[in-house]
């Protein structure tokens, strides 16, 4: 049984329809990239599976519960924790501080050892483990406002991870990062995918997020248009065609959502 099964997911915005019956399952411990050029829907459906969002139509099952509408505290209390695009952490407190924040919204009962191990350490050993896991142990004593951009996308995936999931939206962790901040980040990606997590990636980064994933579910329009590896999906013409002509390789004409 997949972790994750997305069943004709539905949400309509003033009549606009942003998500047509998208239906796609994520395994444990795989890494899925939810793909597509602008207004495709990608961002929509992490509103929808994280609880930011209430679908109009479809279900979401997570670990054999439905979870369907259920609020964004819930979902992380069930082991679902999500980044954003833009980072917002509370730029006046550390970074530290930052995790230890996100220590305190509970615990998912299912999470793996590793997961449970740090939690287990008490809140200041167990932020500097995360700290440290996500290679920001140098700088756990410096404000939050005053990180680049880099260490900031780092500290949301801390922050993310505090949470105990088994699985984590990533939302574009790789935009706007420097070539060198992007193979450190996708190696810390990968890493948590060795550790038993599974993660769903969207991202316009494409070099670098095809190298990452398993599979690919590509949207257009609120539609799923492919599934499959990303050998497929590179070729597949109906993705090609909703690149506006462009392959999914194209950096610049797959930015946004």
């Amino acid at each position: 049984m997949a972790l994750l099964e997305v069943s004709h997911l539905t949400k309509r915005f003033a009549g606009l329809t942003a998500l047509d019956a998208v239906s796609f399952t994520v395994e444990a411990s795989e890494i899925l990239g939810l793909f597509g050029p602008n207004g495709a829907g990608k961002t929509t459906c992490f509103h929808c599976l994280s609880g930011f969002a209430l679908p109009e139509g479809g279900r979401v099952v997570f670990d054999g519960r439905d979870i369907t509408g259920r609020a964004p505290h819930a979902l992380a209390r069930r082991g679902i924790a999500r980044t954003f695009q833009i980072v917002r952490p509370f730029r006046g407190l550390t970074a530290l501080d930052n995790v230890r924040v996100a220590l305190g919204h509970g615990e998912y009962a299912g999470a793996s050892a590793v997961f449970r191990s740090w939690r287990g350490a008490g809140p200041r050993r167990a932020a500097l483990a995360l700290l440290d896991r996500v290679g920001l142990g140098a700088v756990a004593e410096r404000q939050a406002g005053l990180l680049p951009l880099g260490m900031l996308k780092r500290l949301e995936v801390a922050r993310a991870l505090a949470l105990a999931p088994r699985l984590v939206l990533l939302d574009e962790p790789l935009g706007g990062l420097a070539p060198e901040e992007m193979a450190g980040m996708a190696a810390l990606i990968a890493s948590l995918r060795a550790e038993g997590l599974s993660l769903v990636l969207v991202e316009h980064q494409m070099r670098v997020a095809m190298s990452l994933v398993d599979r690919v579910v590509v949207l257009d329009h609120g539609v799923v248009i492919a599934e499959g590896p990303p050998e497929a999906i590179r070729r597949d013409r109906r993705v090609i065609e909703a690149y506006l002509g462009e392959t999914p390789e194209g950096d610049a004409r797959a930015a946004g959502h």
